[in-house]
C-alpha cells in the first residue's frame, strides 16, 4: 500500500495532531505505509521504510500521515532484473546530456520526448549504454554519498525510480524542483512526476538506456 502525499502535508511522530510535526511532504512524494490507526475519529497511516536508509538517524522512531490528506493505491513491490530474464528488445531510452532531453522509443515509434535534469558538473550522469535493472515506486535518497558527493540532502519518497547503474544512477521523478531542461541532479535523470510515472509504467526491466553527450 503506497500513499501519494499532497502538498505541504505534515508527518507527525504519532497518529494525531497532538503529536509534533517532524517532516513536511511536498506534492508528488510516494511512500509505503504498513498500517492504519484510528484516533479521535480520524485515520492515520503509519509510514514505513522497508529499504536501505543511509542515514536512519534522520528519521524518528514512528512517522504518521493523515489518511484524508493523501491518495492511497496498490502497487507492485520493488523488483530486480533476474538473470537470463527476457528483455524487450524494441524499447530503448536515450538521454541526451547536451540537449537535457530524454527520448523513449518502441521500435521506431517515439513514445516520449521530455526535458530532463541530469548531473551537475563534477557529479555528471555517466555516459554509456546500460539497462534498467531495478524499479521501485519509492526510494529514500540521502546525501552525502561517500566518494560521489559531499552535498547534504534528504529526499523521502522519490517517485518512480528506475536504476541503470550499480553506483545509483537512476531515472526518476523530482518533486523538489522544476528546473527541467537544465542540469540539476547528483547524477540521476530527473523527470516531472507525471512523466516519470508514465515512463515507469511503460518501461520493463532490461530496457536499454543510452546516455550520450
Amino acid at each position: 500500500n503506497w500513499a501519494y502525499a499532497g502538498e505541504c502535508i505534515n508527518v507527525r511522530s504519532g497518529p494525531g495532531t497532538e503529536y509534533p510535526s517532524v517532516m513536511k511532504l511536498r506534492k508528488g512524494v510516494v511512500l509505503r505505509v504498513d498500517s492504519l490507526v484510528r484516533n479521535n475519529y480520524r485515520d492515520w497511516y503509519k509510514i514505513t521504510f522497508d529499504e536501505f536508509v543511509r542515514y536512519p538517524e534522520r528519521l524518528g522512531p514512528e512517522l504518521y500521515v493523515a489518511r484524508d490528506a493523501v491518495q492511497s493505491f496498490e502497487l507492485e513491490a520493488p523488483h530486480d532484473l533476474k538473470k537470463n530474464e527476457a528483455r524487450d528488445e524494441n524499447k530503448r531510452i536515450i538521454v541526451d546530456l547536451s540537449d537535457q532531453a530524454l527520448y523513449a522509443y518502441d521500435g521506431d515509434t517515439l513514445f516520449m520526448l521530455a526535458d530532463v535534469s541530469t548531473g551537475l558538473d563534477g557529479i555528471p550522469t555517466p555516459l554509456g549504454a546500460y539497462e534498467i535493472f531495478r524499479k521501485t515506486p519509492s526510494r529514500y535518497m540521502q546525501g552525502p554519498i561517500p566518494g560521489q558527493t559531499n552535498d547534504d540532502y534528504d529526499l523521502p519518497g522519490v517517485p518512480w525510480t528506475m536504476y541503470f547503474t550499480e553506483d545509483g544512477a537512476a531515472i526518476h521523478g523530482a518533486y523538489w524542483h522544476e528546473d527541467f531542461g537544465f542540469q540539476h541532479s547528483h547524477g540521476c535523470v530527473n523527470l516531472p512526476i507525471d512523466l516519470a510515472r508514465k515512463l515507469y509504467e511503460w518501461t520493463p526491466l532490461g530496457t536499454l538506456v543510452i546516455v550520450r553527450d
